[in-house]
């Protein structure tokens, strides 16, 4: 068993229980979960003191889009509440579940996935435990908060313009968006067919490349830490930018120079086929064909955020959509080609997280909104793999961003490892 990680097979019933007693009690847990899964909980923890996985006794959120059987899967809507529960595990939870996990409960998210703040309507909205009345990011909002609180070691989340590494970043912890290809999409209520990835949030690049060697059906085999080049596109991120960000990412550059890295700046000449793709294409195309009925009949059900970006569907033709994705896949060819072995370094976000009641006004939140999925969205049109890593800079956290081409995920890591090293200087634990 890795003395890395924090969780054993021996330790799992009572770390379980302190943890469940501790959601009982905090109110900074309240909206967290949308379920706590206690007596499956209890079952998984007494079966992993007889685990092999180093794995084994994990406690682990998942987000409430994936498949668990016995569970109605109602990304966090009020249309999906009365559906019947899942007859298994989404092939991922699965895994997760064969190597020893412990699965704390479903965690609260945006609606459908279809929000980079994190805020429900429904069922209320975890609070930022870093950034105390901002927003906790989105969508994977409950996943990223259970990690930050250190109710769970592992968060099970999904990333379709970021919603990994938003949450991550707003709450100083750790989010890996893999390839897409890497973790199959069964089992999961979908938001884009063409954008969505299945990953985790942790502390650490250790445990987020566990969990996913894990929902990958890989071996667990960690990697060594491995810099690769660093490139700084000038013509992408930087905009409309956040002084405190700025400042903390210029920071980080110099320090990671210091110490060796090799990092230029240059221009991408891909980026300028990326302009000509809107994501927004995708996702409201592809979520309307989800979840058309629903829309249809009963839109009083939905928030009226999330409905109104599905409902952009109808702005665009077939035509429109079908040419969205031919230029993607000619962004996606050029974007690897430009990018090679090289990594892209930049601000995950551009923007500090929103106070929440700065967001009651729609103007203001589709502005944000459209802001903090800005930077991390690049990743998921490139089908690329991308890593939110946090920092420290003055009095703020933040968050750096690795972009890798995609199915680069083993050297992405490698990678994120040895930034993470460096980083560990800026976050006072060098």
């Amino acid at each position: 068993m890795s003395t890395s990680f924090p969780w054993s097979p021996d330790t799992a019933e009572s770390r379980l229980e302190t943890t469940l007693q501790t959601i009982s009690g905090d109110p900074g847990s309240k909206a967290v979960f949308l379920k706590l899964l206690e007596a499956p909980a209890r079952a998984q923890a007494k079966a992993a003191a007889s685990g092999g996985s180093p794995l084994a006794g994990a406690l682990i959120s998942v987000k409430a889009l994936f498949d668990v059987a016995g569970e109605v899967t109602t990304s966090a809507t009020r249309v999906l509440c009365n559906e019947p529960p899942a007859r298994a595990h989404a092939p991922a939870i699965a895994r997760l579940d064969a190597a020893g996990g412990v699965f704390v409960g479903l965690t609260n998210m945006s609606e459908f996935a279809y929000s980079g703040l994190g805020l429900n309507p429904h069922y209320g909205t975890p609070q930022n435990p870093v950034y105390p009345g901002c927003a906790p990011g989105g969508s994977t909002s409950g996943g990223a908060v259970s990690v930050a609180l250190g109710l769970c070691d592992i968060a099970i989340g999904s990333d379709t313009g970021g919603s990994l590494r938003i949450p991550a970043a707003f709450t100083g912890i750790t989010g890996f968006k893999p390839s897409q290809a890497s973790v199959p999409l069964t089992g999961g209520k979908p938001l884009s067919d063409s954008l969505d990835s299945f990953g985790p949030m942790a502390r650490t690049v250790g445990i987020c490349e566990l969990a996913w060697q894990v929902m990958a059906g890989r071996p667990a085999r960690p990697s060594s830490p491995a810099p690769a080049r660093l490139v700084i596109a000038r013509n992408f991120g930087f905009d409309e930018i956040d002084p405190q960000v700025s400042d903390g990412f210029e920071a980080v550059v110099r320090m990671l120079q210091d110490k060796g890295f090799e990092v230029i700046s240059k221009d991408l000449a891909s980026m300028r086929l990326y302009g000509d793709v809107p994501p927004w294409h995708m996702t409201s195309v592809e979520s309307r064909a989800h979840y058309e009925e629903y829309f249809r009949d009963t839109p009083e059900q939905f928030d009226p955020r999330v409905r109104a970006r599905m409902a952009r569907a109808d702005e665009i033709t077939a035509i429109d959509y079908r040419r969205t994705l031919n230029r993607r896949a000619a962004f996606i060819a050029a974007f690897r080609e430009e990018l090679g072995n090289d990594m892209l370094l930049l601000p995950t976000t551009p923007i500090l997280p929103p106070k929440i009641a700065d967001l009651e006004d729609d103007e203001t939140f589709n502005r944000m909104n459209l802001l903090a999925l800005r930077n991390p969205s690049l990743a998921n049109v490139a089908d690329a793999c991308s890593l939110a890593l946090p920092y420290r800079h003055t009095d703020k956290v933040l968050s750096a961003m690795l972009v890798a081409a995609g199915g680069r995920d083993d050297a992405l890591l490698a990678c994120g490892k040895a930034v993470e090293a460096a980083l560990a200087g800026m976050n006072g634990t060098d």
